[in-house]
């Protein structure tokens, strides 16, 4: 039993999925998995474990921004052995030929976040993506023709910033989308020598101003899932 997870060792999964919204950590589980037990409600912080295709997976919802989600990374890391972090969550687009309901496949993350800055004084480290998991994934995706965008990506400390003009600055740099948690994950997950990897729907556009039903997330997320799933085979 760590400090925000009361489950106890070996009730969680080596591989575990990672949505920011703990509601959807329990749908993920009820839809997908087969004998899902919650492990987790501390905070509603839901957590479950279950098995998908005899493989034994876990889901953690991991609450909104970058604090919030390296507590629960650091904790399934260090208190519950977890080898594999797969964000699954929202973004949103930066560019034109990202659209709504599209699937985005972060390899990298940039970031407005101070969280690194302690740790490496006048320089910038760059948070990249596991290669095994994130080929795992665009193989699955190639091969089930679902198509998929893959770059770099921003994770921002601010979902309302004063200047929403802002995102343009990332748009010219080629910056795909904007979410709030994988800088942080890419870089905890590096710095404990285990594998990371985020997929992302794009919910809505900064670019048209186009945004989606809740029916119309709910389809993409289940792609979006599909792909995560895929990545334990």
């Amino acid at each position: 039993m760590s400090t925000h997870i009361n489950a106890k060792l070996g009730d969680i999964a080596e591989t575990v999925l990672l949505p920011g919204d703990p509601m959807r950590a329990k749908w993920i589980a009820e839809t997908f998995f087969k004998n899902p037990i919650c492990y987790n409600d501390i905070r509603g912080m839901y957590g479950y474990t279950g098995t998908y295709k005899g493989k034994r997976i876990s889901v953690q919802g991991t609450g909104m921004g970058i604090p919030s989600a390296l507590i629960y990374c650091h904790e399934l890391i260090n208190d519950y052995g977890v080898k594999n972090l797969i964000r699954v969550g929202s973004a949103g687009s930066y560019q034109k030929e990202v659209t709504i309901r599209d699937i985005v496949i972060a390899m990298s993350a940039s970031s407005t976040s101070g969280i690194n800055n302690s740790r490496f004084i006048n320089a910038d480290f760059a948070p990249t993506a596991n290669f095994e998991l994130f080929m795992k994934a665009a193989t699955y995706a190639k091969n089930n023709n679902i198509p998929i965008k893959a770059g770099n990506i921003l994770s921002s400390d601010e979902f309302y910033e004063d200047d929403f003009n802002n995102y343009k600055k990332w748009a010219e740099f080629g910056v795909l989308c904007v979410e709030m948690e994988t800088a942080g994950l890419y870089t905890i997950a590096a710095k404990h020598n285990v594998n990371a990897l985020a997929i992302l729907t794009i919910s809505d556009s900064l670019v048209t101003g186009e945004s989606t039903s809740s029916k119309e997330r709910e389809r993409s997320f289940n792609t979006m899932i599909e792909i995560a799933l895929s990545t334990l085979f």
